[in-house]
């Protein structure tokens, strides 16, 4: 039974989860727990986020997703906030044959509004270091390139902080990123619901979508 259990583990669905800045693999355990009694193989990474640029910390991601992409099933991505940046990098430079979907939360692939206000703060640069920088909505020369693989956004439309999500960040918006900016060209799919940017991964209605996007290629109506 061991053996078997091994085999069937090897080929199930296989899913990488990247949390976001100044956060860790701890944020996203609700809904790790989610995909595994749904049936997937997960693979929940800390990574050093506020240390390195983007490309960078895709870069020091890859022997741990390699190793568990030489599994035989297909590999998913799903990732919350600037995780999703980083999945994006990664997929542009280390791209698995086995590709399955990426379900993206929170992430500002049209840059944060919020970033931009704060980027010029000491304090701000400091504590976000490199990746905090690039996170603003002005264009860079090191864009990343436009997804050809299955994409599901899903954008957060309730804010706690009064500040930003009523003066500095367009409506709707989940407090520190706003629907607008969550959206991204050649996507698949996208659907808002109604959580705080910190508990998008923690809401059942986004966790039940992200589910149904690795199974279906696309969200279900709710």
């Amino acid at each position: 039974m061991h053996e078997a259990a091994e085999i069937s583990c090897a080929r199930s669905p296989g899913v990488v989860l990247l949390h976001g800045i100044a956060r860790g693999s701890s944020s996203l355990r609700r809904l790790e727990r989610s995909l595994q009694a749904a049936g997937f193989a997960t693979l929940n990474i800390d990574y050093a986020s506020r240390k390195k640029p983007i490309a960078a910390l895709a870069d020091d991601i890859h022997p741990d997703i390699a190793r568990f992409a030489e599994r035989e099933a297909p590999l998913n991505f799903v990732a919350h906030s600037m995780g999703g940046l980083v999945a994006r990098a990664y997929l542009a430079k280390h791209r698995p044959d086995r590709l399955g979907g990426v379900v993206l939360l929170g992430t500002p692939n049209g840059g944060s509004e919020v970033a931009d206000l704060l980027s010029g703060s000491r304090l701000y640069r400091a504590f976000y270091g490199p990746a905090g920088l690039e996170l603003t909505t002005a264009n860079r020369s090191d864009a990343l390139p436009v997804v050809d693989y299955p994409v599901g956004v899903i954008a957060g439309r309730r804010f706690i902080d009064p500040v930003a999500g009523l003066f500095v960040l367009p409506k709707p918006n989940d407090g520190r990123v706003s629907v607008q900016s969550a959206m991204l060209s050649g996507m698949a799919d996208h659907i808002v619901v109604k959580a705080s940017h910190t508990g998008l991964p923690r809401n059942s209605v986004a966790i039940e979508q992200t589910i149904a996007f690795l199974r279906e290629g696309h969200f279900c109506g709710v």
